[in-house]
């Protein structure tokens, strides 16, 4: 490893455990929010087996996410999100 990316990683790391620390505030901060999937598909007026079957996802997948067990991740949650923002585009190229 080239001395200069070491130094980097070193100070990468003290400037981390300044922020845990609370000595230091951090750049940035994320905040995901997560989506009302029930809400979502009911105003979309699916239910649970025709949404699970618009996303490709086995019904008790949808039921867990509706009752807060687990949260979509990676491509689910970038395809609820399209379907949130623009439903009949999503699912126009979704029947295509």
């Amino acid at each position: 490893m080239k001395k200069s990316l070491f130094n980097d990683l070193i100070k990468s790391i003290k400037e981390a455990r300044d922020i845990s620390d609370g000595k230091k505030k951090p750049s940035r901060h994320f905040t995901v929010t997560p989506i009302d999937i029930k809400t979502l598909r009911k105003e979309l007026k699916f239910s649970q087996t025709q949404f699970a079957d618009i996303i490709g996802i086995p019904v008790a997948t949808l039921r867990n996410w509706e009752q807060g067990r687990t949260n979509p991740e990676g491509p689910a949650r970038v395809l609820i999100t399209a379907l949130k923002n623009n439903p009949q585009g999503v699912i126009k190229a979704i029947n295509s």
